[in-house]
């Protein structure tokens, strides 16, 4: 809810499927919910918020996968070629779980959880 829906045919024509929550469930639903939606359904979460970054290190969680978009202009057409570039290279990553943050000079990626136990 907090990136614009301008977001949807931007990576639509870049060939990437996406869905913006507006579509799929109430504005008010709480981040949780959405993280067990992306999770279900094998999306990956794109955000501009932190709070969904730190679901990930609370619950130690193996996904979903969350790209962030931390610039103080997340739109498509400030950031969208570092996101598209993002999406690309670290698919693999993204499809078994990753943490990825972008800003407007680099970006970061963890593989999930966050936090590996032994055994």
């Amino acid at each position: 809810m907090n990136l614009t829906p301008e977001w949807i045919p931007f990576l639509t024509e870049e060939g990437i499927e996406a869905v913006h929550w507006i579509a799929l469930g109430h504005p008010r639903t709480p981040d949780p919910e959405i993280m067990a939606f992306a999770r279900e359904h094998k999306y990956v979460v794109l955000t501009h918020d932190l709070d969904f970054g730190n679901i990930l290190a609370a619950t130690n969680a193996r996904g979903p996968s969350v790209v962030q978009v931390r610039t103080q202009n997340p739109t498509p057409q400030f950031v969208g070629d570092a996101v598209i570039a993002a999406l690309n290279e670290l698919r693999a990553q993204l499809e078994r779980g990753a943490l990825v943050t972008i800003e407007p000079t680099k970006r970061r990626s963890r593989i999930l959880p966050l936090f590996p136990t032994a055994g």
